[in-house]
């Protein structure tokens, strides 16, 4: 006997998740997030609303699976000779990145999803989390190790550059960079 069939990758799932994927970053491209239905992104991307329903809960889970498509790392960090300057490189980039309209978009959505059940690969938060973790241990990993330094550079660079983008009214500067990264690196030295 044969095991039971599960989702195939590249299958109808995935063929699924691609269309109503691009459907939805298409709509937000073209207008506001108050004027997007689930309607609306079912019949853009041919299924039916309840496919949308059943697999995503409601639009704000829509919206932020797609921004996590999009915070998403599409590379490795660059690499400046020295794990201070690839942590600078490293967090310059993800400023500007989060700070832009559709960086800032994508963060939004992630926080607003009520995503409170744990699948086995984590809440959206979690995986949004994951992303940075996993880019800072990969910086890292070019250097000497060090206890404590992603918690550090967590708490030191990318905790205060996400506070600005989404609750003050000016992200941080991007000179300001180098000086959070020091603090983050002196602080995980002390420990």
């Amino acid at each position: 006997m044969s095991p039971a069939p599960g989702p195939r990758p590249g299958g109808r799932s995935a063929r699924i998740q691609q269309a109503v994927h691009a459907s939805t970053r298409k709509l937000l491209d073209e207008r506001g997030r108050a004027d997007i239905t689930v309607p609306m992104i079912a019949a853009d991307a041919g299924v039916t609303p309840s496919t949308i329903y059943r697999r995503w809960g409601d639009i704000t889970e829509l919206f932020a699976d797609v921004a996590l498509e999009r915070l998403h790392p599409d590379a490795s960090p660059r690499e400046t000779g020295s794990v201070r300057g690839d942590l600078v490189a490293w967090a310059q980039d993800y400023l500007e990145e989060m700070s832009s309209p559709v960086g800032r978009a994508a963060l939004r959505d992630v926080v607003m999803s009520a995503d409170t059940l744990r699948s086995e690969d984590g809440t959206n938060q979690f995986k949004c989390a994951t992303f940075c973790r996993t880019q800072i241990e990969t910086i890292l990993g070019r250097g000497e190790p060090v206890q404590g330094v992603v918690e550090h550079v967590i708490d030191h660079v990318v905790a205060p550059i996400i506070y600005r983008i989404l609750f003050d009214l000016d992200p941080l500067e991007p000179d300001r960079v180098e000086e959070l990264v020091d603090h983050a690196l002196d602080a995980a030295v002390r420990v």
